[in-house]
C-alpha cells in the first residue's frame, strides 16, 4: 500500500508546501482539500474525513484553514 498521508506529511515537514485551498468538487472527490507543493506531483487532494488532521497540522504552521 502506498503511504500517500506519510508522503504528503513529510513533503510538509521538508517545507515543500506552497499554498492550499477547500474546493467544492475535485474530481470524484467532494469536498475536497488540495494541498499545492513545489515539486510533482503538485496538487495532492485531501478527503473530508481527513481535513480535521490537515487543520491541526496547517495551523502548527500558522496557516488557518478555515480563511479560506
Amino acid at each position: 500500500m502506498y503511504p500517500y498521508h506519510n508522503k504528503i506529511k513529510q513533503r510538509i515537514k521538508n517545507g515543500e508546501l506552497t499554498g492550499f485551498e477547500v474546493v467544492e468538487r475535485y474530481k470524484a472527490i467532494s469536498p475536497c482539500l488540495l494541498l499545492y507543493f513545489k515539486t510533482e506531483p503538485i496538487v495532492r487532494p485531501i478527503r473530508e474525513h481527513r481535513f480535521a488532521e490537515y487543520r491541526l497540522i496547517l495551523s502548527e504552521l500558522g496557516l488557518d484553514f478555515d480563511a479560506k
